[in-house]
């Protein structure tokens, strides 16, 4: 079975995660500097085959867009370009990197640790994808 791939874009690094192949469990794949984040992907659909990729719709607590909306819209767009067969689906990425960071912290990392943003964005990705599995219907 293809897998369902998670993109949680930023400015300046890029969470991904992915399932296994049986679409149960997320994982954490990488954390990318966002502007190599087209070829990633395409290197990536050239050894995996994926079903499906998520990408963070950042909302405000209003359902309005954030701020960083628009850099992400441009990001969908060149991924449709690149990718047209691929199917997309936007989710909705609230609260991802705050739940990231208790995450670290329930499990133990140190301060110092705590601090590794690309974890964190790795992280975001992860819980974006398990959400995303936990309301998917079979």
């Amino acid at each position: 079975m293809p897998r369902i791939l998670a993109i949680d874009y930023g400015q300046k690094r890029t969470g991904i995660a992915v399932t296994d192949d049986f679409q149960i469990i997320a994982s954490g794949l990488t954390t990318i500097p966002s502007e190599t984040a087209l070829v990633f992907l395409k290197d990536y659909f050239g050894k995996e085959k994926v079903e499906k990729v998520l990408i963070g719709q950042p909302k405000q607590m209003n359902y309005e867009d954030s701020e960083s909306a628009p850099l992400i819209e441009v990001f969908v767009v060149k991924f449709n370009k690149m990718f047209p067969d691929m199917k997309v689906e936007r989710v909705d990425e609230r609260f991802t990197s705050k739940m990231a960071f208790q995450t670290m912290i329930d499990s133990g990392l140190k301060k110092k640790q705590r601090q590794n943003k690309a974890l964190i964005d790795e992280i975001s990705a992860t819980i974006m994808l398990q959400d995303y599995l936990s309301r998917k219907i079979f």
